[in-house]
């Protein structure tokens, strides 16, 4: 019992600097990420078009850096061109670290989590400023939270994974 106490704060302690925060850039020699990938609006889901993890295409409207941290979160950064991350995805056996993940829009978060009924079930919440949702069960969390003033034209938060 002690010993899951002990690694229940260290995961919750523990600063996550291998992705960016939501609204900011991606954070200076954090790990390699395991794929760069970029879609159009108008082609295949962004899963469906690859590249390789050096190169960047100028020309879609976003690209994904994708992340698995020391919890086995896998987190997906969702960047514009000018290096801005609009919305991030996580999907692992637990939540990870939002605070670290929303950067500014934390309290936003904090915010729906109290606004909205008590309970077990999904955090669906959102306005013009940030939107989140996030649901999860014993050993799977997984959401996506987005910024949709900076969302690209043409893409919907459907089209994230």
């Amino acid at each position: 019992m002690r010993l899951m106490k002990i690694a229940m704060l260290a995961a919750t302690v523990l600063p996550l600097s291998s992705y960016a925060a939501l609204g900011g850039s991606p954070v200076a020699g954090a790990s390699v990420p395991l794929v760069l990938r970029a879609a159009t609006p108008q082609s295949a889901p962004a899963s469906a078009i690859s590249q390789p993890a050096s190169g960047t295409v100028t020309s879609a409207p976003y690209s994904v850096r994708q992340s698995v941290d020391a919890n086995r979160v896998t987190i997906r950064e969702y960047m514009l061109p000018a290096n801005v991350v609009f919305a991030v995805t996580w999907d692992g056996p637990v939540r990870p670290n939002m605070r670290a993940l929303l950067g500014s829009y934390f309290a936003n978060y904090v915010a729906a989590g109290q606004s909205g009924v008590r309970g077990s079930g999904p955090l669906i919440e959102g306005n013009d400023d940030f939107h989140i949702e996030s649901a999860g069960r014993l050993g799977r969390f997984f959401g996506m939270a987005w910024v949709p003033r900076l969302m690209p034209t043409g893409v919907r938060p459907g089209d994230l994974e």
